[in-house]
Parts: structure tokens; C-alpha cells; sequence
């Protein structure tokens, strides 16, 4: 996750369902996430089309799909923030085709909470 700004505070984020040791849930928000739809592109689809005719890891789609999970999990901290949580539990990801060259890249959490200590 990318820092945040000054005077923003920053969304805990885990792959348990357990508050942090030392902090206990308060309040329970609810479901959050973060969707993403991305397009290779025409300069890196070819390229990587290329690269994928021998074996080994095609760095374009590496990078794609990499910098997509970011932008998809920096979307679910907006949505937390703007519900009033400060943590989400249960952080997952989950991708499909949606259509011709389309990948969506969905980051959620099962319990976007507030944490007290």
C-alpha cells in the first residue's frame, strides 16, 4: 500500500480476520472493495504477446497486473476512509477476463472495522 499523505491516517490492513495484538474491534462497517479494469495496451500486448511465444515470465503482463493490484487495493483503503473505518480484515483479491484483452482485478475485505486499542 502506498503511504499516505500528511494528516492522513493510515487503514490497517490484513489478511486474518483477528484485530492486530493489543487492539479490539468496535464497530464493524462492513463489506469494502476496490475494482480495476485494465488493458494491456497496444505497445505492451504485442510486445508481450511476443515475449509469451518462448517460456519463461512475460514482464509485461507481470507488470500489468502488478501496478492493477495497487491501484485496485489503494481504491479499497478510499472506500474504507470514506466509510469511517480504520482497518480492513479479510483482505483478498480476486481477477477475471471481462473481455477481449480486459482484466478485472478486484481487491476486497469480508470486515472493514474501526480498531481501538
Amino acid at each position: 500500500m502506498s503511504v499516505p499523505a500528511a494528516g492522513v491516517t493510515p487503514v490497517y490492513l490484513s489478511t486474518t480476520f483477528d484485530a492486530p495484538p493489543g487492539w479490539h474491534v468496535e464497530r464493524t462497517i462492513g463489506l469494502m472493495f476496490g475494482l480495476v479494469v485494465r488493458s494491456m495496451g497496444l505497445a505492451k500486448g504485442l510486445t508481450g504477446s511476443l515475449r509469451a511465444l518462448r517460456a519463461g515470465e512475460v514482464k509485461e503482463y507481470t507488470q500489468t497486473l502488478e501496478e492493477s493490484r495497487q491501484h485496485a487495493l489503494d481504491r479499497l483503503v478510499e472506500h474504507a476512509r470514506a466509510s469511517g473505518a480504520n482497518a480492513i480484515l479479510g483482505v483478498r483479491f480476486d481477477s477475471s477476463e471481462v473481455g477481449q484483452g480486459l482484466q478485472e482485478i478486484l481487491a476486497y475485505g469480508t470486515g472493514a472495522v474501526i480498531l481501538q486499542p
